[in-house]
């Protein structure tokens, strides 16, 4: 494996760390300041939500992976398409786990689809989606930072021939 391909993978698990805490800190305030529940259901037991934000953020996380480990350091650039559309499917991959974790404990067809019609008119989505189009490009844009350095910072005294 390649330097900035260890990079990349070390700053996508970073990236995925403060998007975890961003989803689960955005969740609560929302939650909070709008006197709503993220899952109104009672029925939906208490695994749903954290499935929910675990599914978004390994979806996130692997697709930073696979950015980073397969763009050459010369082609990196800021990914404002790349950042939009993971964002659009971190939404859609948090709706569509939330569904099927709630039809396989419910059963029922129609209870499900009001589920998820829910939580995609709700301001959780919307929220998801945000955070992961933030933190993908904030990652895209560190990985184009880091093209023209060689390696870790050195300290005058560790720098040969100065």
């Amino acid at each position: 494996m390649r330097d900035y391909q260890k990079y990349a993978i070390t700053l996508a698990i970073f990236a995925a760390v403060l998007y975890l805490a961003l989803v689960v800190a955005g969740l609560g305030v929302v939650s909070l300041v709008t006197n709503r529940d993220v899952i109104v259901d009672p029925d939906a037991g208490p695994l749903l939500g954290p499935t929910m934000v675990a599914v978004s953020v390994v979806f996130v996380t692997g697709r930073m992976v696979w950015v980073g480990i397969r763009t050459r350091p010369e082609h990196q650039r800021v990914m404002l398409g790349y950042s939009l559309v993971t964002g659009v499917v971190a939404a859609a991959v948090f709706v569509a786990a939330g569904a099927l974790v709630y039809l396989f404990g419910n059963g029922d067809l129609r209870a499900t689809t009001s589920f998820a019609l829910g939580i995609v008119l709700g301001p959780f989505t919307a929220l998801t989606a945000l955070f992961a189009f933030a933190v993908t490009l904030a990652y895209s844009w560190l990985l184009a930072a880091h093209v023209g350095s060689q390696g870790r910072p050195l300290w005058p005294w560790e720098r040969r021939g100065e």
